[in-house]
């Protein structure tokens, strides 16, 4: 039996810092001819650590931030076709321990492996829209000791949309929704984000 919870709350998130490289299909360019770039495949890494930085209150089970640190590896694969840009990238999540859970409680987590594809569409006036899914599973939860079943096995889809400003600016659309949900991760999402490019002669 599943028991709902709601709460109101506002504040910051954790901090994020994230690190990429690539590894095959895309040199270094400079601008001028960045300009002029073909994509055919693309292969590269990445590497993501959350800080426990965010708004956290020890008495409450809801909250922004997650008070402990976690590291997320990641390997990508991107290939053009014309128009279309299709992408498909596999990441395992580890989460240190929560020690301050519900009043000094040890929450501890299992890792999450998670597979995520993309359907790109780049229109003309670099406008672009994407389709997305997501599925992962693991992140089983022990707090003090005890196992809680709350195994996750889901699936989440999603869209963007990316539309330029100017040279600098562009505006990103997206949305995205639970749709075969075991545990953790029924909810629905929109947003929107304000993308700034600047330096290397823009």
């Amino acid at each position: 039996m599943h028991e709902s919870k709601q709460r109101d709350v506002a504040g910051f998130a954790d901090p994020r810092i994230r690190l990429t490289v690539n590894l095959y299909g895309s040199p270094s360019l400079s601008l001028k001819d960045f300009k002029d770039y073909q994509q055919d495949t693309i292969v590269g890494l990445g590497f993501l650590v959350t800080a426990p930085g965010g708004q956290y209150d020890s008495d409450k089970l809801l909250n922004i931030g997650t008070n402990r640190w976690s590291f997320k590896p990641e390997i990508g694969v991107s290939q053009a076709l014309g128009q279309w840009v299709l992408e498909m990238a596999a990441a395992v999540s580890f989460y240190a321990d929560n020690d301050d859970f519900l009043g000094g409680k040890n929450r501890e987590q299992d890792p999450v492996y998670s597979v995520q594809g993309h359907v790109i569409y780049r229109f003309q006036n670099h406008i672009w829209g994407a389709l997305d899914a997501t599925y992962y599973t693991g992140g089983r939860t022990e707090v003090d000791g005890v196992r809680k079943d709350d195994l996750q096995d889901n699936w989440r889809f999603g869209a963007t949309l990316s539309v330029p400003v100017n040279r600098n600016n562009s505006i990103n659309l997206y949305g995205s929704t639970g749709v075969s949900v075991r545990s953790g991760s029924d909810f629905d999402a929109i947003g929107i984000a304000w993308l700034h490019r600047w330096g290397g002669g823009l």
